[in-house]
Protein backbone atom coordinates (compact mmCIF):
# COMPACT_ATOMS: atom_id res chain seq x y z
CA UNK A 1 0.00 0.00 0.00
CA UNK A 2 1.43 3.17 -1.11
CA UNK A 3 0.64 6.37 0.81
CA UNK A 4 -0.95 8.67 -1.62
CA UNK A 5 -0.56 12.39 -2.38
CA UNK A 6 -3.80 13.50 -3.51
CA UNK A 7 -4.57 14.63 -0.35
CA UNK A 8 -2.03 16.83 0.97
CA UNK A 9 -3.50 18.49 3.76
CA UNK A 10 -6.79 18.58 6.58
CA UNK A 11 -8.95 20.87 4.54
CA UNK A 12 -8.92 18.86 1.35
CA UNK A 13 -8.96 15.58 3.41
CA UNK A 14 -12.34 17.62 4.90
CA UNK A 15 -13.75 18.74 1.65
CA UNK A 16 -13.40 15.49 -0.24
CA UNK A 17 -15.34 13.84 3.22
CA UNK A 18 -18.05 16.21 2.88
CA UNK A 19 -18.82 15.89 -0.76
CA UNK A 20 -18.55 12.22 -0.57
CA UNK A 21 -21.19 11.93 1.94
CA UNK A 22 -23.30 14.58 1.75
CA UNK A 23 -26.07 13.00 -0.01
CA UNK A 24 -26.04 10.03 1.84
CA UNK A 25 -28.36 8.65 5.02
CA UNK A 26 -25.29 6.66 6.24
CA UNK A 27 -21.61 7.09 6.03
CA UNK A 28 -19.73 3.84 5.73
CA UNK A 29 -16.18 2.87 5.20
CA UNK A 30 -17.01 1.89 2.10
CA UNK A 31 -17.84 5.84 1.37
CA UNK A 32 -14.75 7.12 3.32
CA UNK A 33 -13.05 4.30 1.48
CA UNK A 34 -14.21 6.37 -1.68
CA UNK A 35 -13.53 9.89 -0.95
CA UNK A 36 -9.97 8.89 -0.13
CA UNK A 37 -8.55 6.07 -2.03
CA UNK A 38 -7.80 2.40 -0.76
CA UNK A 39 -3.80 3.51 -1.00
CA UNK A 40 -3.19 6.20 1.30
CA UNK A 41 -2.09 5.03 4.62
CA UNK A 42 -1.67 8.78 5.67
CA UNK A 43 -5.35 10.01 5.17
CA UNK A 44 -6.80 6.76 6.64
CA UNK A 45 -4.87 7.37 9.19
CA UNK A 46 -5.98 10.78 9.80
CA UNK A 47 -9.31 9.82 9.86
CA UNK A 48 -9.35 7.62 12.45
CA UNK A 49 -7.53 9.86 14.61
CA UNK A 50 -9.82 12.38 14.22
CA UNK A 51 -12.86 10.31 14.20
CA UNK A 52 -11.53 9.31 17.45
CA UNK A 53 -11.33 12.86 18.50
CA UNK A 54 -14.59 14.38 17.97
CA UNK A 55 -16.91 14.49 19.77
CA UNK A 56 -19.74 13.60 18.32
CA UNK A 57 -18.50 10.48 17.08
CA UNK A 58 -15.39 9.25 19.14
CA UNK A 59 -18.10 9.23 22.54
CA UNK A 60 -19.96 6.45 20.75
CA UNK A 61 -19.08 3.52 22.92
CA UNK A 62 -17.09 1.07 20.99
CA UNK A 63 -15.36 3.77 18.76
CA UNK A 64 -11.81 3.89 20.38
CA UNK A 65 -11.86 0.19 19.94
CA UNK A 66 -13.06 0.35 16.14
CA UNK A 67 -10.83 2.97 14.98
CA UNK A 68 -8.24 1.04 17.20
CA UNK A 69 -9.02 -2.40 14.69
CA UNK A 70 -8.82 -0.28 11.64
CA UNK A 71 -5.51 1.36 12.60
CA UNK A 72 -4.13 -2.41 13.11
CA UNK A 73 -5.40 -3.47 10.19
CA UNK A 74 -3.70 -0.47 8.26
CA UNK A 75 -0.58 -0.48 9.66
CA UNK A 76 -0.05 -4.43 9.52
CA UNK A 77 -0.59 -4.01 5.31
CA UNK A 78 2.03 -0.72 5.19
CA UNK A 79 4.21 -3.32 6.59
CA UNK A 80 3.88 -6.11 4.85
CA UNK A 81 3.82 -3.51 1.63
CA UNK A 82 0.59 -4.51 0.23
CA UNK A 83 -0.20 -1.69 -2.69
CA UNK A 84 -4.07 -2.14 -1.81
CA UNK A 85 -5.95 -2.24 1.65
CA UNK A 86 -8.25 -4.71 2.47
CA UNK A 87 -10.53 -5.05 4.85
CA UNK A 88 -13.12 -7.18 6.26
CA UNK A 89 -17.11 -6.60 4.89
CA UNK A 90 -18.20 -6.31 8.52
CA UNK A 91 -15.78 -3.49 9.49
CA UNK A 92 -16.44 -1.74 5.54
CA UNK A 93 -20.11 -1.85 6.55
CA UNK A 94 -20.31 -0.21 10.02
CA UNK A 95 -21.91 3.23 9.71
CA UNK A 96 -23.45 6.39 11.66
CA UNK A 97 -25.93 8.38 10.21
CA UNK A 98 -24.93 11.43 7.58
CA UNK A 99 -26.21 14.35 9.88
CA UNK A 100 -24.04 12.99 12.92
CA UNK A 101 -20.84 12.61 10.42
CA UNK A 102 -21.69 16.12 9.02
CA UNK A 103 -21.75 17.95 12.35
CA UNK A 104 -18.31 15.88 13.08
CA UNK A 105 -16.97 17.57 9.50
CA UNK A 106 -18.85 21.17 10.58
CA UNK A 107 -16.65 20.74 14.04
CA UNK A 108 -13.17 20.32 12.19
CA UNK A 109 -13.70 22.42 9.67
CA UNK A 110 -12.94 25.44 12.02
CA UNK A 111 -9.27 24.59 13.44
CA UNK A 112 -8.33 22.83 9.95
CA UNK A 113 -7.50 25.94 8.09
CA UNK A 114 -4.93 27.39 10.85
CA UNK A 115 -3.95 23.96 11.28
CA UNK A 116 -2.87 23.82 7.15
CA UNK A 117 -0.85 27.17 7.77
CA UNK A 118 1.57 25.16 10.09
CA UNK A 119 2.06 22.31 7.89
CA UNK A 120 5.27 22.27 5.39
CA UNK A 121 7.55 19.61 4.16
CA UNK A 122 10.49 19.38 6.74
CA UNK A 123 12.19 16.45 7.86
CA UNK A 124 10.53 14.38 5.49
CA UNK A 125 13.18 11.52 6.32
CA UNK A 126 10.78 10.80 8.79
CA UNK A 127 7.64 10.34 6.58
CA UNK A 128 9.35 7.50 4.02
CA UNK A 129 11.14 4.72 3.70
CA UNK A 130 11.94 3.57 7.40
CA UNK A 131 10.72 6.55 8.87
CA UNK A 132 7.37 5.76 7.02
CA UNK A 133 7.74 1.89 8.38
CA UNK A 134 8.33 3.44 12.04
CA UNK A 135 5.00 5.29 11.75
CA UNK A 136 3.02 2.54 11.58
CA UNK A 137 4.74 0.26 13.98
CA UNK A 138 4.15 3.01 16.37
CA UNK A 139 0.55 3.08 15.17
CA UNK A 140 0.00 -0.44 15.79
CA UNK A 141 0.74 0.01 19.34
CA UNK A 142 -0.90 2.79 19.59
CA UNK A 143 -3.35 1.12 18.17
CA UNK A 144 -3.66 -2.13 20.81
CA UNK A 145 -3.99 0.93 23.38
CA UNK A 146 -7.75 1.92 21.92
CA UNK A 147 -9.84 -0.82 23.95
CA UNK A 148 -8.36 -0.49 26.80
CA UNK A 149 -8.53 3.45 26.63
CA UNK A 150 -12.57 2.74 26.35
CA UNK A 151 -12.06 2.62 30.36
CA UNK A 152 -10.11 5.25 31.31
CA UNK A 153 -11.42 8.61 30.88
CA UNK A 154 -9.51 11.07 28.19
CA UNK A 155 -6.74 8.80 27.89
CA UNK A 156 -8.70 7.90 23.85
CA UNK A 157 -8.16 12.17 22.93
CA UNK A 158 -4.02 11.14 23.52
CA UNK A 159 -4.65 8.21 20.87
CA UNK A 160 -6.66 10.25 18.66
CA UNK A 161 -4.43 13.29 18.76
CA UNK A 162 -1.53 10.76 18.42
CA UNK A 163 -3.01 9.30 15.33
CA UNK A 164 -4.25 12.92 13.95
CA UNK A 165 -0.37 14.07 14.00
CA UNK A 166 0.73 10.82 12.55
CA UNK A 167 -1.50 11.00 9.73
CA UNK A 168 -0.78 14.95 9.19
CA UNK A 169 2.72 14.39 8.97
CA UNK A 170 2.35 11.44 6.59
CA UNK A 171 -0.12 13.34 4.09
CA UNK A 172 1.69 17.04 4.08
CA UNK A 173 5.55 15.18 4.54
CA UNK A 174 6.04 16.87 8.09
CA UNK A 175 8.50 15.23 10.11
CA UNK A 176 8.39 17.33 12.62
CA UNK A 177 4.75 16.55 13.52
CA UNK A 178 6.17 12.57 13.42
CA UNK A 179 8.09 14.02 16.34
CA UNK A 180 5.37 15.01 18.21
CA UNK A 181 3.69 12.03 17.30
CA UNK A 182 6.12 10.02 18.93
CA UNK A 183 6.02 12.51 22.24
CA UNK A 184 2.32 12.09 22.50
CA UNK A 185 2.44 8.48 22.60
CA UNK A 186 5.31 8.37 24.91
CA UNK A 187 3.08 10.38 27.27
CA UNK A 188 -0.36 8.43 26.48
CA UNK A 189 1.67 5.54 27.18
CA UNK A 190 2.72 7.44 30.78
CA UNK A 191 -0.68 8.20 31.42
CA UNK A 192 -2.12 4.93 31.24
CA UNK A 193 0.25 3.26 33.57
CA UNK A 194 -0.56 5.74 36.10
CA UNK A 195 -3.79 5.64 35.83
CA UNK A 196 -3.48 1.84 36.04
CA UNK A 197 -1.44 2.69 39.64
CA UNK A 198 -4.59 4.57 40.69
Amino acid sequence: MDDDQTITNLEQLIEQLDSTTRDRERVDMHLILAAVGSRSFGSLILIAGLITLAPLIGDIPGMPTLMGLLVLLLSCQLLLRRRRLWLPRWLLERSISQARFAKAMKFMRKPAHHIDKLLKPRLTYLTQGPGLYTIALICSAVALMMPPMEFIPFSANFAGAALTLFGLALIARDGLLALLGFGLTGLAVGFIGYQTLL
